[in-house]
């Protein structure tokens, strides 16, 4: 049966089958050859009560939430405000990128969404003031990762949803793992251009009374932030109330930016439901392959199948962490998580580790995933902003953030407290 997975993924997937529809596939598939009763007849019942969670609403709202941002021109004041405070460091700009991205990525729950608006905001500014196109854009594509790991994330409430975790405890989790990867991120720019200046082009400060003047256009942001997390975990509201809560304080904030009109609103909806429809057939196709799975009796195939190689607890999670490495160079973000899923958490659990520490493991070896080729979203989408070049830079210039991540697993799984103490003391 897992050959059978395996195979049946990759296979499909080199004829660009689109994900979803593999999943319910392989789910037939499941269903035909390896249980003895008919798990098909109750498809529609399964399908409707899976997605009839108003846990799932959530996404809907903060994909939309990080539309309006994006298109009613948060961005581009957001970005300007870190410009006057933090390129004065070494690699100057750079480091405005990966500000601006951990902003967005506390809002926008998307890491594509995250990439895209620092992109199209920032690359016009490398060109004109002659940086290093590999390193400027791989910052950007690296900053963009960090959309599905602060919260509020929305990988994060599919891994809550597939594995009946606390959603709450995962946003927390997944913070201070977060904001150490984004400051990691500048630290990693700072050394690179101290080593090789002309790559990060020209510090720059600002006068004092200046940098502070722009600071009112951060605030908005950092309100935003506490409301939606801040609510969720105090108990004050369910994720879903608190999107639906921070949609509405994301209008007023457009509105005061003077971005609200009806193309912006009619191309928020539009994104909206473009993006809701993608991740949803996913979702309910996983949740189907995940039922037919476990009724096929795989978990125990698998636990049996790794107590046979007689690894140590540590071992296998050191076999799953390579997994999830090679797969991400092949398989998208999202994807990647709802297929291994099913598969990866029983036998992470059977094995004592905690689910919620597991998930945000998960989520940071994921992430590498965003950046590396081929099938890296980040790097076509700040290629996609680019007004000429080659894709090869922007992968080059996305390796030192890479190996930065899979530093970053590593010392989650030395000191799971990193993701574990907030949730413990909050």
């Amino acid at each position: 049966m897992i050959l059978y997975i395996f195979s049946g993924l990759l296979g499909l997937m080199a004829l660009t089958v689109p994900v979803g529809i593999v999943l319910f596939l392989l789910g037939f598939g499941v269903d035909q050859f390896f249980t003895p009763f008919p798990l098909i007849r109750g498809l529609g019942q399964f399908v409707w009560s899976s997605s009839n969670s108003s846990t799932l609403i959530a996404i809907p709202f903060f994909v939309l939430l990080g539309e309006v941002l994006v298109r009613g021109g948060v961005a581009a004041k957001t970005y300007a405000a870190l410009d006057r405070w933090l390129s004065w460091l070494p690699g100057g700009l750079i480091h405005a990128n990966i500000g601006t991205a951990t902003l967005f990525s506390a809002t926008s729950g998307s890491s594509v969404a995250t990439a895209a608006t620092v992109a199209t905001v920032a690359m016009p500014q490398a060109e004109r003031l002659g940086y290093d196109p590999r390193l400027f854009s791989g910052a950007i594509a690296a900053g963009g990762t960090l959309g599905i790991m602060i919260p509020p994330s929305i990988n994060l409430i599919v891994y809550g949803f597939l594995t009946e975790s606390s959603i709450p405890q995962l946003f927390v989790a997944g913070l201070i793992p977060g904001l150490m990867l984004a400051v990691g991120f500048s630290i990693m720019t700072a050394i690179i251009c101290l080593i090789r200046p002309e790559l990060g082009g020209e510090s720059r400060r600002y006068p004092f009374p200046e940098m502070l003047a722009v600071l009112v256009h951060l605030i908005p942001i950092f309100l935003l932030f506490a409301a939606i997390v801040g609510s969720i975990y105090r108990g004050w509201a369910t994720p879903t109330e608190a999107a639906a809560v921070g949609v509405g304080m994301a209008f007023v904030i457009a509105a005061f930016s003077g971005g609200v009109n009806w193309p912006m609103l009619k191309e928020s909806l539009y994104g909206t439901m473009r993006i809701t429809a993608m991740i949803m057939l996913v979702v309910l196709g996983a949740a189907f392959l995940n039922f037919t799975l476990s009724s096929a009796g795989l978990g125990r195939e698998l636990r049996a199948f790794m107590e046979g190689l007689g690894f140590t607890p540590f071992m296998t999670l050191m076999v799953i962490v390579a997994i999830y490495i090679v797969l991400g160079f092949f398989i998208e973000t999202l994807s990647l998580m709802v297929i291994t899923i099913p598969i990866m958490v029983p036998i992470v659990v059977g094995l004592g580790y905690d689910p919620i520490w597991f998930g945000i493991l998960m989520i940071v070896l994921v992430e590498m995933a965003l950046i590396t080729p081929p099938v890296g979203l980040n790097l076509y989408v700040v290629q996609g902003a680019r007004r000429g070049g080659n894709l090869s830079e922007v992968m080059v210039g996305a390796i030192p953030y890479a190996v930065l991540m899979l530093l970053m697993a590593f010392l989650l799984i030395a000191v799971p407290g990193l993701a574990l103490w907030l949730p413990a003391n909050l």
